[in-house]
């Protein structure tokens, strides 16, 4: 099992922690995570980070891809790699509608359909076997369209890279898991219960059965974000409590929220609706008083050392079992890096 450090995305004021990210560069840590909302960037980060530091790989969790076109979302991971000796890690996804149409003007259309076409760009373009060619529902490539001036042509990127570039997608649906299995080098589901693995893994492995070619947990990465607050277990599940109110009560409309939806397959079917309609109602603080403790407990790693070495079993007993890849540690600063570290190692 390897070990993640998740970034998350910037508050108001932009800081990235870097004696946290050289700490746990010195642990062992395999890859360090930058993540965008519609604040900071993934990309800018990513570079900041991979500049900073000589032996960690640092990924995209995720890049949003309405916000770039595939092809410069092929030409940035490639310029990242060749800078860094081959330690950058793609990821991307499609966010949410409320960002995607808020925010960057584009319509959602059809995610999945959206990421498969879209992977299956970024690979022509690294592996430059011939020149891009793409005819689907969301790219056209060349672009003969309406506006079109009819003088474009097929390309090849100029740039050489390495053509095992490693590329995840973010998704806790059914749906998105199956296309991850299918299409993707590895996926990161936002929380899990390792005692409840099959949530996520069979999907996956329906995915596997759909690939173009043989694929097994041999060659993909199961990464889940585990969050991670050492102390006081009260004191540490009352601060994790605003993040998943946040994301089960309002990240997305009351039609369509994917991690409601998900904490409903958890086994908290109740209290995600109560959640949802508190959030949604604007009673932040009941959602978050909402908010069961055996799902914070079930999906972090909360509490004194010892405690967490304990829960930390878990992950370490789905490891033997061969589906689980890295643990993305989030929140986790260098004391409970080191803990943690030092447990899995």
């Amino acid at each position: 099992m390897k070990l993640g450090m998740g970034l998350g995305y910037s508050p108001a004021k932009l800081e990235i922690p870097m004696d946290d990210i050289l700490a746990a560069e010195e642990f062992g840590f395999e890859s360090v995570w930058a993540a965008e909302s519609y604040g900071s960037d993934a990309v800018s980060v990513a570079a900041y980070v991979l500049a900073s530091t000589s032996t960690i790989k640092v990924g995209t969790a995720i890049m949003q891809m309405q916000a770039r076109t595939p092809t410069m979302t092929a030409m940035t991971a490639m310029s990242l790699n060749a800078l860094s000796n081959n330690r950058f890690l793609l990821g991307l996804g499609p966010s949410g509608p409320q960002v995607v149409e808020g925010w960057y003007g584009q319509p959602y259309g059809r995610p999945l359909t959206r990421t498969k076409e879209y992977i299956s760009i970024v690979r022509k373009i690294i592996e430059r076997k011939e020149r891009l060619v793409h005819e689907g529902h969301h790219y056209q490539i060349p672009y003969t369209g309406e506006g079109s001036s009819g003088l474009g042509k097929p390309l090849k990127s100029i740039l050489h890279s390495t053509d095992d570039l490693k590329i995840y997608t973010a998704s806790i649906t059914p749906a998105g898991l199956r296309c991850a299995g299918e299409v993707a080098d590895g996926v990161f589901p936002i929380w899990m219960n390792p005692e409840k693995f099959d949530l996520i893994g069979q999907y996956v492995e329906e995915g596997f059965q759909k690939a173009a070619e043989d694929k097994s947990y041999d060659g993909f990465d199961v990464a889940p974000f585990v969050p991670v607050a050492m102390g006081d277990v009260d004191f540490c599940t009352m601060a994790m409590k605003p993040m998943f109110a946040l994301y089960i009560g309002g990240m997305g409309a009351k039609s369509k929220n994917f991690y409601n939806d998900y904490a409903k397959r958890l086994g908290y079917e109740e209290a995600a609706e109560t959640i949802q309609d508190l959030y949604l109602s604007g009673k932040k603080e009941e959602a978050t008083m909402a908010v069961p403790n055996e799902l914070v407990d079930e999906c972090a790693l909360i509490g004194p050392p010892e405690r967490i070495k304990e829960r930390l079993q878990s992950w370490k007993a789905l490891d033997k079992t061969g589906k689980i890849g890295t643990l993305v540690l989030g929140n986790a600063n260098k004391k409970s890096m080191e803990v943690i570290a030092n447990e899995v190692f």
